[in-house]
Protein backbone atom coordinates (compact mmCIF):
# COMPACT_ATOMS: atom_id res chain seq x y z
CA UNK A 1 0.00 0.00 0.00
CA UNK A 2 3.03 2.47 0.12
CA UNK A 3 2.00 3.65 -2.02
CA UNK A 4 0.45 0.76 -0.05
CA UNK A 5 3.00 2.88 -2.04
CA UNK A 6 3.57 1.69 -2.58
CA UNK A 7 4.15 2.75 -4.65
CA UNK A 8 6.97 -0.37 -6.93
CA UNK A 9 8.52 0.26 -10.49
CA UNK A 10 8.87 -1.96 -12.91
CA UNK A 11 9.52 -5.62 -12.38
CA UNK A 12 13.13 -4.91 -13.87
CA UNK A 13 13.79 -2.15 -11.02
CA UNK A 14 17.49 -0.55 -11.54
CA UNK A 15 17.01 1.54 -8.12
CA UNK A 16 18.00 -0.52 -5.47
CA UNK A 17 15.87 0.81 -2.35
CA UNK A 18 12.41 0.86 -3.51
CA UNK A 19 9.62 1.43 -1.26
CA UNK A 20 8.01 -1.37 -3.03
CA UNK A 21 11.47 -3.14 -4.37
CA UNK A 22 10.91 -5.13 -7.21
CA UNK A 23 13.11 -7.86 -8.17
CA UNK A 24 15.89 -7.08 -11.28
CA UNK A 25 14.74 -10.46 -13.14
CA UNK A 26 11.30 -12.03 -12.92
CA UNK A 27 10.56 -13.05 -9.72
CA UNK A 28 10.64 -17.08 -9.28
CA UNK A 29 7.12 -16.84 -7.71
CA UNK A 30 6.10 -15.45 -11.34
CA UNK A 31 5.17 -17.33 -14.19
CA UNK A 32 7.24 -15.77 -17.14
CA UNK A 33 5.21 -16.95 -19.63
CA UNK A 34 2.32 -14.96 -18.71
CA UNK A 35 4.68 -11.70 -20.85
CA UNK A 36 3.76 -14.10 -23.89
CA UNK A 37 0.41 -14.02 -22.85
CA UNK A 38 -0.04 -10.65 -22.75
CA UNK A 39 1.14 -9.35 -25.75
CA UNK A 40 -1.22 -11.85 -27.63
CA UNK A 41 -4.04 -9.99 -25.70
CA UNK A 42 -5.42 -13.50 -25.48
CA UNK A 43 -8.46 -12.73 -23.31
CA UNK A 44 -11.89 -14.44 -23.25
CA UNK A 45 -13.95 -11.24 -22.15
CA UNK A 46 -15.75 -8.09 -23.55
CA UNK A 47 -12.56 -6.12 -21.74
CA UNK A 48 -9.84 -7.41 -24.52
CA UNK A 49 -9.99 -4.51 -26.99
CA UNK A 50 -9.53 -1.79 -23.67
CA UNK A 51 -7.09 -4.41 -22.43
CA UNK A 52 -4.87 -4.22 -25.44
CA UNK A 53 -5.23 -0.85 -26.13
CA UNK A 54 -4.42 0.80 -22.58
CA UNK A 55 -1.86 -1.81 -21.18
CA UNK A 56 -0.10 -1.60 -24.11
CA UNK A 57 0.59 1.67 -24.18
CA UNK A 58 4.30 2.74 -23.86
CA UNK A 59 4.76 4.83 -20.84
CA UNK A 60 5.48 8.33 -22.35
CA UNK A 61 7.75 9.59 -19.49
CA UNK A 62 11.60 9.21 -20.03
CA UNK A 63 14.49 8.73 -17.42
CA UNK A 64 15.80 11.52 -15.57
CA UNK A 65 18.64 12.35 -13.97
CA UNK A 66 19.94 14.50 -11.22
CA UNK A 67 22.46 17.17 -12.01
CA UNK A 68 24.31 17.21 -8.97
CA UNK A 69 28.03 17.38 -8.60
CA UNK A 70 28.51 14.00 -6.59
CA UNK A 71 31.81 13.16 -4.99
CA UNK A 72 33.07 9.78 -6.84
CA UNK A 73 35.53 7.01 -5.45
CA UNK A 74 38.08 7.23 -8.26
CA UNK A 75 38.18 3.94 -9.54
CA UNK A 76 42.18 3.69 -10.50
CA UNK A 77 43.23 5.06 -7.12
CA UNK A 78 44.39 1.95 -4.81
CA UNK A 79 43.06 1.68 -1.40
CA UNK A 80 39.84 2.78 -0.93
CA UNK A 81 39.04 2.50 2.95
CA UNK A 82 35.65 4.00 4.80
CA UNK A 83 33.95 3.48 7.88
CA UNK A 84 30.78 2.88 6.23
CA UNK A 85 29.75 1.36 2.91
CA UNK A 86 25.96 1.73 2.08
CA UNK A 87 25.27 -0.67 -1.09
CA UNK A 88 22.15 1.38 -2.93
CA UNK A 89 21.50 4.71 -3.21
CA UNK A 90 17.24 4.32 -2.94
CA UNK A 91 15.41 6.31 -0.35
CA UNK A 92 16.72 4.39 2.54
CA UNK A 93 20.06 3.81 1.16
CA UNK A 94 20.52 8.18 0.72
CA UNK A 95 18.84 8.61 4.00
CA UNK A 96 21.30 6.44 6.10
CA UNK A 97 24.41 8.04 4.16
CA UNK A 98 22.72 11.26 5.11
CA UNK A 99 22.18 10.59 8.80
CA UNK A 100 25.51 8.56 9.27
CA UNK A 101 27.52 11.30 7.50
CA UNK A 102 26.61 14.12 9.66
CA UNK A 103 28.74 12.63 12.47
CA UNK A 104 31.91 13.03 10.64
CA UNK A 105 31.81 9.31 9.88
CA UNK A 106 33.34 8.21 6.38
CA UNK A 107 31.05 6.63 3.87
CA UNK A 108 30.57 5.66 0.26
CA UNK A 109 27.64 4.72 -1.14
CA UNK A 110 27.40 1.67 -3.89
CA UNK A 111 24.90 2.28 -7.01
CA UNK A 112 25.34 1.81 -10.68
CA UNK A 113 22.77 4.96 -11.14
CA UNK A 114 23.00 6.95 -7.64
CA UNK A 115 21.95 10.42 -9.86
CA UNK A 116 18.81 8.28 -11.13
CA UNK A 117 15.35 9.28 -10.58
CA UNK A 118 13.40 6.83 -8.67
CA UNK A 119 11.17 4.93 -10.60
CA UNK A 120 8.52 4.78 -7.82
CA UNK A 121 5.53 6.69 -6.46
CA UNK A 122 5.43 7.11 -2.88
CA UNK A 123 2.45 7.68 -0.67
CA UNK A 124 2.69 8.71 3.06
CA UNK A 125 0.53 10.18 5.49
CA UNK A 126 1.06 14.11 5.64
CA UNK A 127 1.46 13.44 9.41
CA UNK A 128 3.94 11.06 9.29
CA UNK A 129 6.63 13.56 6.98
CA UNK A 130 5.70 16.10 9.02
CA UNK A 131 7.17 14.58 12.39
CA UNK A 132 10.83 13.75 10.30
CA UNK A 133 10.78 17.45 8.98
CA UNK A 134 10.43 16.70 5.54
CA UNK A 135 6.68 17.84 4.74
CA UNK A 136 8.12 19.99 1.88
CA UNK A 137 8.86 16.67 0.14
CA UNK A 138 5.46 16.36 -0.57
CA UNK A 139 3.95 17.04 -3.72
CA UNK A 140 0.61 16.76 -2.99
CA UNK A 141 -1.96 16.41 -0.27
CA UNK A 142 -5.17 15.69 0.17
CA UNK A 143 -6.83 16.36 2.95
CA UNK A 144 -9.16 13.44 3.30
CA UNK A 145 -8.78 9.69 2.40
CA UNK A 146 -11.88 7.01 1.72
CA UNK A 147 -12.12 3.35 2.33
CA UNK A 148 -14.66 1.84 -0.50
CA UNK A 149 -15.65 -1.03 1.77
CA UNK A 150 -18.67 -2.07 -0.67
CA UNK A 151 -21.31 -0.61 -2.77
CA UNK A 152 -23.45 1.00 -0.23
CA UNK A 153 -20.42 2.09 2.82
CA UNK A 154 -18.15 4.35 2.46
CA UNK A 155 -15.51 5.08 5.26
CA UNK A 156 -14.08 8.82 5.42
CA UNK A 157 -10.82 9.60 7.22
CA UNK A 158 -10.00 12.84 8.14
CA UNK A 159 -6.12 12.05 8.06
CA UNK A 160 -4.31 13.61 5.22
CA UNK A 161 -2.52 11.81 2.80
CA UNK A 162 0.15 13.44 0.36
CA UNK A 163 2.32 11.67 -2.63
CA UNK A 164 6.13 12.05 -2.11
CA UNK A 165 8.07 14.53 -4.46
CA UNK A 166 10.76 11.83 -5.68
CA UNK A 167 12.70 14.97 -7.50
CA UNK A 168 12.41 17.08 -4.14
CA UNK A 169 13.34 14.14 -1.60
CA UNK A 170 15.97 13.02 -3.77
CA UNK A 171 17.63 16.49 -4.12
CA UNK A 172 17.74 17.14 -0.48
CA UNK A 173 18.88 13.94 0.32
CA UNK A 174 21.83 13.81 -2.34
CA UNK A 175 22.53 17.43 -1.37
CA UNK A 176 22.83 16.80 2.52
CA UNK A 177 25.48 14.13 1.39
CA UNK A 178 27.53 15.85 -0.49
CA UNK A 179 27.55 18.73 2.28
CA UNK A 180 28.36 16.00 4.27
CA UNK A 181 31.75 14.33 2.09
CA UNK A 182 29.28 11.20 1.52
CA UNK A 183 31.68 9.73 -1.77
CA UNK A 184 29.73 7.78 -4.26
CA UNK A 185 30.95 4.73 -6.37
CA UNK A 186 29.40 3.99 -9.26
CA UNK A 187 29.04 0.31 -10.21
CA UNK A 188 26.89 -3.11 -9.04
CA UNK A 189 28.29 -4.87 -6.02
CA UNK A 190 29.10 -8.26 -6.85
CA UNK A 191 30.66 -9.48 -3.37
CA UNK A 192 31.00 -9.10 0.43
CA UNK A 193 34.20 -10.20 2.00
CA UNK A 194 34.71 -10.22 5.98
CA UNK A 195 37.67 -10.40 7.71
CA UNK A 196 37.53 -10.01 11.65
CA UNK A 197 37.94 -6.45 11.96
CA UNK A 198 37.14 -5.51 8.79
CA UNK A 199 35.04 -6.59 5.47
CA UNK A 200 35.23 -5.08 1.55
CA UNK A 201 33.08 -5.42 -1.22
CA UNK A 202 34.05 -6.46 -4.98
CA UNK A 203 32.34 -4.32 -7.66
CA UNK A 204 31.63 -5.50 -10.89
CA UNK A 205 34.13 -3.70 -12.62
CA UNK A 206 36.63 -5.43 -10.09
CA UNK A 207 37.25 -2.64 -7.74
CA UNK A 208 37.72 -3.66 -4.19
CA UNK A 209 36.09 -0.90 -1.40
CA UNK A 210 36.86 -1.96 2.29
CA UNK A 211 35.03 -0.77 4.94
CA UNK A 212 34.18 -1.27 8.85
CA UNK A 213 30.87 -2.03 8.01
CA UNK A 214 28.81 -2.67 5.15
CA UNK A 215 25.30 -1.56 5.04
CA UNK A 216 23.00 -3.47 2.50
CA UNK A 217 20.39 -1.11 1.12
CA UNK A 218 19.60 -2.87 -2.18
CA UNK A 219 15.96 -3.95 -1.81
CA UNK A 220 14.14 -7.50 -1.48
CA UNK A 221 16.37 -9.16 -4.20
CA UNK A 222 19.48 -8.78 -2.51
CA UNK A 223 22.02 -12.15 -2.04
CA UNK A 224 23.69 -10.37 0.90
CA UNK A 225 21.36 -10.62 3.64
CA UNK A 226 21.37 -14.17 5.51
CA UNK A 227 18.46 -15.76 7.20
CA UNK A 228 17.99 -18.81 9.43
CA UNK A 229 14.37 -19.35 9.01
CA UNK A 230 12.01 -20.23 5.88
CA UNK A 231 11.03 -17.34 4.22
CA UNK A 232 7.37 -17.55 4.19
CA UNK A 233 6.72 -14.09 2.88
CA UNK A 234 3.35 -12.83 1.63
CA UNK A 235 3.39 -10.96 -1.25
CA UNK A 236 1.33 -8.01 -2.09
CA UNK A 237 1.32 -7.36 -5.85
CA UNK A 238 -0.05 -4.40 -8.13
CA UNK A 239 -0.09 -2.88 -11.41
CA UNK A 240 0.05 1.26 -10.97
CA UNK A 241 -0.30 3.93 -13.59
CA UNK A 242 -0.07 7.70 -13.56
CA UNK A 243 -2.24 8.56 -17.19
CA UNK A 244 -3.89 11.34 -18.39
CA UNK A 245 -7.51 10.42 -18.77
CA UNK A 246 -10.36 12.21 -20.47
CA UNK A 247 -12.22 12.36 -17.42
CA UNK A 248 -12.26 10.63 -13.92
CA UNK A 249 -14.78 9.87 -11.09
CA UNK A 250 -13.16 10.65 -8.09
CA UNK A 251 -13.33 14.08 -5.89
CA UNK A 252 -10.27 15.96 -6.10
CA UNK A 253 -9.82 16.37 -2.00
CA UNK A 254 -9.85 12.79 -1.43
CA UNK A 255 -7.61 10.26 -2.19
CA UNK A 256 -9.02 6.71 -2.13
CA UNK A 257 -6.69 4.52 0.10
CA UNK A 258 -9.08 1.50 -1.08
CA UNK A 259 -11.96 0.66 -3.04
CA UNK A 260 -13.22 -3.00 -2.72
CA UNK A 261 -16.06 -2.42 -4.64
CA UNK A 262 -16.60 -5.55 -7.29
CA UNK A 263 -19.88 -4.36 -9.33
CA UNK A 264 -16.92 -3.96 -12.07
CA UNK A 265 -16.57 -7.50 -12.32
CA UNK A 266 -21.01 -8.28 -12.94
CA UNK A 267 -20.05 -8.92 -16.53
CA UNK A 268 -16.80 -10.87 -15.92
CA UNK A 269 -17.99 -13.88 -13.97
CA UNK A 270 -14.31 -15.69 -13.92
CA UNK A 271 -12.96 -12.51 -12.43
CA UNK A 272 -15.63 -12.14 -9.86
CA UNK A 273 -15.32 -15.82 -8.38
CA UNK A 274 -11.55 -15.45 -8.32
CA UNK A 275 -12.04 -11.87 -6.81
CA UNK A 276 -14.67 -13.06 -4.35
CA UNK A 277 -11.79 -15.67 -2.88
CA UNK A 278 -8.72 -13.51 -3.12
CA UNK A 279 -9.67 -9.72 -3.24
CA UNK A 280 -8.10 -6.40 -5.08
CA UNK A 281 -8.64 -3.16 -4.07
CA UNK A 282 -8.00 -0.03 -6.33
CA UNK A 283 -5.80 3.00 -5.01
CA UNK A 284 -6.24 6.35 -6.26
CA UNK A 285 -4.50 9.61 -6.29
CA UNK A 286 -6.41 12.74 -8.49
CA UNK A 287 -4.32 15.35 -9.04
CA UNK A 288 -6.72 17.03 -11.35
CA UNK A 289 -9.65 16.52 -13.62
CA UNK A 290 -7.29 14.92 -16.20
CA UNK A 291 -4.66 13.18 -14.20
CA UNK A 292 -4.71 10.51 -11.91
CA UNK A 293 -2.44 7.57 -10.19
CA UNK A 294 -4.37 4.34 -9.98
CA UNK A 295 -3.35 1.13 -8.53
CA UNK A 296 -4.86 -2.10 -8.54
CA UNK A 297 -3.46 -4.15 -5.43
CA UNK A 298 -3.95 -7.53 -3.96
CA UNK A 299 -2.86 -6.36 -0.78
CA UNK A 300 -1.72 -9.70 0.59
CA UNK A 301 -1.29 -13.37 -0.96
CA UNK A 302 0.60 -16.40 -0.63
CA UNK A 303 1.70 -17.63 -3.15
CA UNK A 304 1.59 -14.18 -4.97
CA UNK A 305 -1.08 -13.16 -7.25
CA UNK A 306 -0.89 -13.81 -10.56
CA UNK A 307 0.02 -10.60 -12.31
CA UNK A 308 -2.33 -10.92 -15.72
CA UNK A 309 -4.56 -11.12 -13.19
CA UNK A 310 -4.16 -8.10 -11.53
CA UNK A 311 -4.44 -6.48 -14.63
CA UNK A 312 -7.74 -7.89 -16.08
CA UNK A 313 -9.20 -6.69 -12.86
CA UNK A 314 -8.04 -3.41 -13.35
CA UNK A 315 -9.07 -3.37 -16.89
CA UNK A 316 -13.13 -4.10 -16.21
CA UNK A 317 -12.30 -1.60 -13.15
CA UNK A 318 -11.82 1.51 -15.50
CA UNK A 319 -14.40 0.61 -17.95
CA UNK A 320 -17.24 0.26 -15.18
CA UNK A 321 -16.15 3.70 -13.95
CA UNK A 322 -16.06 5.25 -17.53
CA UNK A 323 -12.48 6.01 -17.49
CA UNK A 324 -10.51 6.40 -21.04
CA UNK A 325 -7.23 6.16 -21.13
CA UNK A 326 -5.38 8.88 -23.29
CA UNK A 327 -1.87 8.68 -22.24
CA UNK A 328 0.33 6.62 -19.55
CA UNK A 329 2.74 8.96 -18.22
CA UNK A 330 4.22 6.52 -16.01
CA UNK A 331 3.99 2.12 -15.36
CA UNK A 332 4.39 0.66 -12.16
CA UNK A 333 4.89 -2.98 -12.08
CA UNK A 334 4.94 -3.97 -7.96
CA UNK A 335 5.50 -7.14 -5.86
CA UNK A 336 6.65 -6.68 -2.04
CA UNK A 337 6.93 -9.28 0.15
CA UNK A 338 5.54 -9.05 3.60
CA UNK A 339 6.20 -10.32 6.77
CA UNK A 340 7.90 -14.04 7.41
CA UNK A 341 10.88 -14.49 9.17
CA UNK A 342 13.83 -11.25 10.20
CA UNK A 343 16.84 -11.58 8.82
CA UNK A 344 19.64 -13.33 11.16
CA UNK A 345 20.48 -11.25 14.02
CA UNK A 346 23.47 -10.39 14.36
CA UNK A 347 25.59 -10.85 11.15
CA UNK A 348 28.23 -9.59 8.86
CA UNK A 349 26.32 -7.24 6.61
CA UNK A 350 23.53 -4.50 8.38
CA UNK A 351 20.43 -4.07 6.24
CA UNK A 352 17.85 -1.15 5.81
CA UNK A 353 15.19 -0.74 3.60
CA UNK A 354 13.00 -3.34 2.09
CA UNK A 355 15.64 -6.61 3.01
CA UNK A 356 15.75 -5.84 6.61
CA UNK A 357 12.08 -6.72 7.81
CA UNK A 358 11.26 -2.93 8.22
CA UNK A 359 7.85 -3.45 5.15
CA UNK A 360 4.75 -3.02 7.36
CA UNK A 361 3.87 -7.03 7.37
CA UNK A 362 0.22 -6.03 7.15
CA UNK A 363 -0.12 -3.29 4.47
CA UNK A 364 3.49 -2.31 2.86
CA UNK A 365 3.97 0.64 3.79
CA UNK A 366 8.43 1.31 3.92
CA UNK A 367 9.03 4.83 2.93
CA UNK A 368 8.20 6.99 5.87
CA UNK A 369 9.13 4.09 8.46
CA UNK A 370 12.91 3.89 6.26
CA UNK A 371 13.12 7.67 6.87
CA UNK A 372 12.76 7.42 10.53
CA UNK A 373 14.41 4.42 11.20
CA UNK A 374 17.71 5.46 9.22
CA UNK A 375 18.54 8.05 12.25
CA UNK A 376 18.00 5.16 14.97
CA UNK A 377 20.57 2.81 13.18
CA UNK A 378 22.73 5.61 12.10
CA UNK A 379 23.05 6.44 16.24
CA UNK A 380 23.39 2.78 16.80
CA UNK A 381 26.40 2.79 13.93
CA UNK A 382 28.46 6.26 15.21
CA UNK A 383 27.80 4.44 19.36
CA UNK A 384 30.24 1.65 17.54
CA UNK A 385 32.34 3.47 14.99
CA UNK A 386 32.78 7.16 16.86
CA UNK A 387 33.50 5.33 20.14
CA UNK A 388 37.01 5.64 21.52
CA UNK A 389 36.96 2.08 22.16
CA UNK A 390 36.55 1.64 18.46
CA UNK A 391 34.49 -0.90 18.41
CA UNK A 392 34.39 -3.63 14.95
CA UNK A 393 33.80 -6.67 14.00
CA UNK A 394 31.32 -9.00 15.91
CA UNK A 395 30.44 -6.53 19.06
CA UNK A 396 29.46 -3.69 15.84
CA UNK A 397 27.34 -6.31 14.10
CA UNK A 398 25.58 -7.09 17.17
CA UNK A 399 25.46 -2.73 18.26
CA UNK A 400 23.59 -2.16 15.18
CA UNK A 401 21.48 -4.87 14.78
CA UNK A 402 19.91 -4.67 17.84
CA UNK A 403 19.40 -1.02 16.90
CA UNK A 404 17.40 -1.46 14.33
CA UNK A 405 15.60 -4.24 16.32
CA UNK A 406 15.71 -4.27 20.04
CA UNK A 407 13.27 -7.13 21.48
CA UNK A 408 10.51 -4.82 21.71
CA UNK A 409 10.46 -3.49 18.18
CA UNK A 410 10.90 -7.60 17.28
CA UNK A 411 8.18 -8.21 19.46
CA UNK A 412 5.54 -5.33 17.77
CA UNK A 413 6.23 -6.64 14.62
CA UNK A 414 5.25 -10.42 15.48
CA UNK A 415 2.39 -8.09 16.04
CA UNK A 416 1.93 -6.86 12.82
CA UNK A 417 2.78 -10.21 11.15
CA UNK A 418 -0.34 -11.58 13.01
CA UNK A 419 -2.41 -8.90 11.31
CA UNK A 420 -0.81 -9.88 7.86
CA UNK A 421 -1.82 -14.11 8.56
CA UNK A 422 -5.38 -12.79 9.58
CA UNK A 423 -5.76 -10.98 6.22
CA UNK A 424 -4.62 -14.31 3.96
CA UNK A 425 -7.51 -15.77 5.75
CA UNK A 426 -10.04 -13.75 4.40
CA UNK A 427 -12.10 -13.56 1.68
CA UNK A 428 -13.39 -10.41 -0.17
CA UNK A 429 -16.93 -9.90 2.31
CA UNK A 430 -14.22 -11.07 5.62
CA UNK A 431 -12.17 -8.23 3.90
CA UNK A 432 -14.54 -5.49 3.57
CA UNK A 433 -16.08 -6.59 7.62
CA UNK A 434 -12.22 -6.34 9.02
CA UNK A 435 -12.27 -3.01 7.47
CA UNK A 436 -14.85 -1.93 8.23
CA UNK A 437 -14.74 -2.47 12.21
CA UNK A 438 -11.05 -1.48 11.66
CA UNK A 439 -11.72 2.32 10.36
CA UNK A 440 -14.68 2.10 13.13
CA UNK A 441 -11.77 2.42 15.87
CA UNK A 442 -10.78 5.16 17.79
CA UNK A 443 -8.22 7.31 15.31
CA UNK A 444 -5.20 6.24 17.98
CA UNK A 445 -5.57 2.72 17.38
CA UNK A 446 -6.00 2.60 13.32
CA UNK A 447 -3.67 5.27 12.63
CA UNK A 448 -0.84 4.04 14.75
CA UNK A 449 -1.61 0.80 13.37
CA UNK A 450 -0.76 1.83 10.04
CA UNK A 451 2.30 4.19 10.51
CA UNK A 452 3.68 1.48 13.07
CA UNK A 453 3.80 3.07 16.11
CA UNK A 454 1.80 1.25 18.59
CA UNK A 455 3.21 -1.08 20.99
CA UNK A 456 2.60 -4.91 22.18
CA UNK A 457 0.00 -3.68 25.00
CA UNK A 458 -1.57 -0.87 22.55
CA UNK A 459 -1.79 -3.90 19.97
CA UNK A 460 -3.61 -6.28 22.15
CA UNK A 461 -6.12 -3.48 23.08
CA UNK A 462 -6.52 -2.76 19.87
CA UNK A 463 -7.53 -6.25 18.83
CA UNK A 464 -10.18 -6.80 21.45
CA UNK A 465 -11.90 -3.07 20.59
CA UNK A 466 -11.72 -4.86 17.03
CA UNK A 467 -13.38 -7.87 18.24
CA UNK A 468 -16.01 -5.88 20.02
CA UNK A 469 -16.78 -3.11 17.03
CA UNK A 470 -16.97 -6.38 14.62
CA UNK A 471 -19.91 -7.93 13.22
CA UNK A 472 -21.24 -11.51 14.59
CA UNK A 473 -19.68 -12.59 11.24
CA UNK A 474 -16.20 -10.79 11.95
CA UNK A 475 -16.26 -12.28 15.23
CA UNK A 476 -16.79 -15.71 13.89
CA UNK A 477 -13.98 -14.95 11.09
CA UNK A 478 -11.99 -14.15 14.27
CA UNK A 479 -12.68 -17.30 16.22
CA UNK A 480 -12.05 -19.70 13.48
CA UNK A 481 -9.73 -18.67 11.16
CA UNK A 482 -7.11 -16.95 13.70
CA UNK A 483 -6.08 -19.66 16.43
CA UNK A 484 -3.68 -20.65 14.21
CA UNK A 485 -2.04 -17.91 13.46
CA UNK A 486 -2.44 -16.97 16.87
CA UNK A 487 -0.24 -19.58 18.34
CA UNK A 488 1.88 -18.82 15.58
CA UNK A 489 2.04 -15.38 17.56
CA UNK A 490 2.10 -16.22 21.32
CA UNK A 491 5.50 -18.80 20.52
CA UNK A 492 7.33 -16.24 18.44
CA UNK A 493 6.70 -13.93 21.25
CA UNK A 494 8.11 -16.53 23.87
CA UNK A 495 11.00 -17.06 21.32
CA UNK A 496 11.89 -13.34 20.85
CA UNK A 497 11.56 -12.87 24.90
CA UNK A 498 13.85 -15.60 25.89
Amino acid sequence: METLLKPFPSLLLSSPTSHRSIFQQNPPFLNPTTKKKSRKCHLRNKSSKLFCSFLDLAPTSKPESFDVNISLVDPNSGRAQFDVIIIGAGPAGLRLAEQVSKYGIKVCCVDPSPLSMWPNNYGVWVDEFENLGLEDCLDHKWPMTCVHINDHKTKYLGRPYGRVSRKKLKLRLLNSCVENRVKFYKAKVWKVEHEEFESSIVCDDGKKIRGSLVVDASGFASDFIEYDKPRNHGYQIAHGVLVEVDNHPFDLDKMVLMDWRDSHLGNEPYLRVNNAKEPTFLYAMPFDRNLVFLEETSLVSRPVLSYMEVKRRMVARLRHLGIKVRSVIEEEKCVIPMGGPLPRIPQNVMAIGGNSGIVHPSTGYMVARSMALAPVLAEAIVEGLGSTRMIRGSQLYHRVWNGLWPLDRRCVRECYSFGMETLLKLDLKGTRRLFDAFFDLDSKYWQGFLSSRLSVKELAILSLCLFGHGSNLTRFDIVTKCPVPLVRLIGNLAIESI
